[in-house]
């Protein structure tokens, strides 16, 4: 069977066709603009790998939200309340399903990636994981018994509050909700906002790189404590930067301070990893959800 992904983000989409990681026929990426003339170049991709490929089965989406994930609602598939302008209450699966007569999946971008991570990649044969973006925004999913996180809307891991010691770090905090959450606090935007220039053009031994360390473990200790997951998997650009990762293991080592029984977290380094699949967690979870469809087993 041929599939179609689309890793549908604020700053740009990503578009596949294929069957997975090592099946990729044809790929494209292009601006996020406006809905009618992104989704368009959408639909147009899909038509011209169609007429070189064949016809496709279904296709994933993971979107950049906060998106509706119930099927039973009359806004399922949209992107709801997002900050990014002129997105708001658009509808991203329907006319792809209208357009292209195939069954649509529609999943948050971060529970994409976490989906390709456990198919393919730094999750792979696990029960449990948690995958975590740090970029222009932070967002975090993953699965709980093989199944991904849902409830009353989608994991927000972004948005959990942490401790802010301002006496250390003055910064209010960027997020226009929350101010000092955790993406107020550590994303790309937060990080350029407090140091007044881009997180990777900081050197290696700006302070810094401890801060956001410090930050990102605090979060995920808490993710630690209540999901127990097996496995955190944490990508995104900011995490580009090599000595972050060493960093926000030896941190989390310490805060957890031995509390944690496990051999898993007891060996830091196999515990929290990179995607495996790099950059392309996110749109080859999206060719996952696809096959799912066709089982039955996606929202869609």
């Amino acid at each position: 069977m041929l599939f179609g992904g689309i890793e549908a983000g604020g700053t740009k989409f990503v578009c596949v066709v294929g069957s997975g990681p090592d099946d990729i026929r044809g790929e494209v990426r292009f601006p996020t603009t406006s809905p009618t003339k992104t989704l368009g170049e959408v639909l147009r991709f899909f038509r011209e790998q169609q007429a070189q490929h064949g016809p496709l089965s279904a296709v994933g989406i993971g979107s950049f939200g906060p998106v509706d994930l119930h099927p039973g609602s009359p806004t399922f598939g949209f992107i709801t309340s997002t900050p990014k302008a002129g997105w708001p209450n658009t509808d991203v699966a329907g006319p792809l399903r209208r357009e292209l007569g195939v069954p649509v999946a529609f999943e948050t971008d971060v529970n994409a990636s976490a989906i390709g991570e456990w198919r393919f990649g730094a999750a792979r044969n696990l029960e449990t994981c948690v995958y975590l973006t740090v970029g222009t925004g932070i967002g975090g999913g993953g699965l709980v018994g093989g199944r991904l996180m849902h409830g009353l809307v989608h994991p927000e891991m972004g948005h959990v509050r942490i401790p802010h010691d301002l006496s250390i770090d003055p910064f209010p905090g960027s997020c226009p909700y929350h101010r000092d959450c955790l993406e107020g606090l550590a994303s790309g935007p937060a990080m350029a906002s407090r140091w007044g220039r881009p997180a990777e053009a900081l050197p290696v031994e700006h302070a810094a790189w401890a801060l956001e360390a410090h930050y990102l473990a605090l979060a995920l200790v808490g993710f630690v404590c209540t999901l127990s997951p097996q496995r955190v998997v944490i990508g995104g650009g900011v995490m580009d930067q090599p000595q972050l990762l060493p960093l926000v293991r030896r941190e989390l080592k310490v805060l957890l301070n031995g509390y944690i029984q496990a051999p898993e977290v007891d060996d830091m380094d196999s515990y929290v990893v990179a995607p495996a699949l790099g950059g392309r967690s996110g749109v080859v979870g999206a060719l996952v959800l696809a096959e799912q469809a066709v089982a039955g087993g996606a929202r869609r």
